[in-house]
């Protein structure tokens, strides 16, 4: 079974978050594909890995840069596992395709923005999703002081 974490922001930006959940994941081990709704969107996270720290960077590639299978964090438009990750980040708004055909995976995390209206609707039609194909889901949403606190 794959554990599905939905993460509510409401006070950071998903650029402030995603350098952090994706070292954790590669300090665990872990391949990880970031999944995103556009193009564009792509572009800035890939600038924001290689820049989003001084003092060090995220290895990573855009789908398309030299050979996929090789990179420790992948971001793509596409649903396709290229890299053979462990944990996929579904962010902007993406969506899996298929929830039942993760369930190969240690670990799916989907991070919305709370403040918008149609991101959350999303992410609650996801998270039935999610619960239907039988991942074990759980809701972190972030506290005043930023920290995410899983909510019951």
């Amino acid at each position: 079974m794959t554990e599905a974490l939905f993460y509510h922001l409401e006070r950071r930006a998903l650029e402030d978050v995603l350098p952090g959940l994706v070292e954790k994941s590669l300090a665990r081990g872990w391949r990880a594909l970031i999944r995103t709704d556009t193009a564009e969107r792509s572009d800035a996270l890939d600038t924001l890995l290689w820049t989003y720290d001084d003092q060090s960077f995220l290895a990573h590639a855009q789908a398309g840069d030299g050979d996929a299978t090789q990179q420790p964090v992948l971001i793509s438009v596409e649903d396709a596992n290229l890299n053979r990750a462990e944990i996929v980040f579904y962010v902007g708004g993406a969506q899996p395709d298929d929830w039942a055909e993760l369930k190969d995976l240690a670990r799916v995390v989907l991070v919305f923005d709370g403040r918008d209206s149609e991101a959350l609707a999303g992410a609650r039609a996801a998270w039935k999703e999610a619960k239907s194909a039988g991942h074990d889901v759980t809701y972190w949403k972030e506290s005043p002081s930023g920290k995410f606190e899983k909510q019951n």
